[in-house]
């Protein structure tokens, strides 16, 4: 076995096994260090180099060679070499790139975030928020195309596609009969099952977990809720066909959709069945393992307390921050001077008004 190789990413050195990418290598590090992808997929032969949002800056070739590449690499398609030097989130052409790719993806996405599904879990608004602009250079008529219908579990809102061609990679390598996939090209390309066929393939509802924004979504759940306002709980069934470990999105005792579990890059960990997704939606369907470790940067961590809340001074139980009165976690009185301090909210009947708030003279 060949020996490890070492590279250094943002001044950060960690030894890597031969054949290892930049952006393997940056997710070892872990944290802001990795690059942003949409395209990529680990778990997908094929995937990476179409999105260009994992641009990165190889400032030192290797030991043997020194100089620096000349331009910006995709980190997903580029391998390590032993002495590499790397700038991710130490490099401004990086960041600069990366908010051009950004206004690039954004030019044809219709801006309707407050009715999509994928809201609070999309890469792209995540993408955008971390490198966008707060407006756009577009002045031209954005790409639209007319809605198609794919199947009865499946949705394809084509105006939203970026085209990381993750869906054509799943439908191809996880079933037998592909039916979809690439049509035309440039900027009249799109996914399309070419002769109106239904995708009803056992396996094919997880081109949903792997689309990065809200081009093909879960039709048992749309519109029926956000999904900040659901429980994720990891759970499982003896499912005859895939693993039956998946992850169910709750609200109260009802089950408002079943998606595969992923890691903390958003990938699928295992592949699961229509069958579980689509059809088997009761909670006495399931053996509940516990709730869904989330990011605490997540919107979904904003409704999904384990017990307690965290406040400035020690935890509280909920039951005690939730009441018949209103109970503030901390006095905002000692910390700020701007409303009276002889008013205190907890103590306020019903809903505050204007008198309640006026800036002491």
């Amino acid at each position: 076995m060949a020996d490890n190789i070492k590279v250094t990413i943002d001044n950060i050195t960690i030894d890597v096994a031969p054949g290892t990418t930049i952006l393997e290598a940056a997710r070892q590090i872990g944290g802001e260090v990795a690059p942003p992808t949409m395209c990529y997929y680990s778990k997908l032969k094929g995937s990476g180099g179409k999105c260009r949002t994992c641009l990165v800056e190889v400032s030192k070739g290797s030991e043997k060679d020194p100089r620096p590449m000349p331009k910006l690499v995709a980190s997903c398609r580029t391998g390590v070499m032993d002495g590499m030097e790397v700038k991710s989130m130490t490099s401004d052409k990086v960041i600069d790139a990366r908010k051009g790719v950004t206004e690039f993806l954004l030019l044809n996405h219709p801006l309707d975030c407050p009715v999509c599904d994928q809201a609070g879990e999309c890469h792209l608004q995540d993408l955008s928020y971390e490198n966008g602009s707060a407006d756009t250079r577009f002045e031209f008529e954005r790409r639209t195309f007319e809605p198609e219908d794919i199947g009865p579990n499946i949705q394809l809102h084509m105006n939203r596609c970026i085209m990381c061609f993750r869906c054509v990679f799943t439908a191809d390598q996880l079933t037998n009969t592909r039916e979809h996939g690439i049509l035309d090209r440039g900027d009249h390309a799109r996914i399309s099952t070419c002769i109106s066929k239904a995708l009803d393939n056992e396996f094919i509802g997880n081109v949903i977990d792997v689309c990065p924004v809200g081009a093909l979504t879960d039709k048992t759940f749309r519109f029926k809720n956000r999904v900040w306002f659901t429980k994720p709980v990891d759970a499982h069934r003896d499912c005859p066909t895939c693993s039956g470990k998946a992850r169910l999105w709750m609200r109260g005792e009802e089950v408002f959709r079943v998606t595969a579990r992923k890691d903390e890059w958003g990938e699928v960990e295992e592949w699961i069945c229509n069958t579980c997704r689509f059809e088997t939606k009761d909670a006495k369907d399931w053996v509940v393992e516990g709730p869904t470790k989330v990011n605490r940067h997540s919107v979904i961590s904003q409704g999904h307390y384990a017990g307690k809340v965290g406040t400035a001074k020690q935890p509280v139980l909920i039951d005690k921050v939730i009441g018949k009165q209103p109970k503030l976690t901390f006095d905002i009185h000692s910390e700020s001077e701007v409303n009276k301090p002889n008013i205190h909210l907890s103590q306020i009947e019903g809903p505050a008004h204007s008198d309640d708030f006026n800036t002491p003279g």
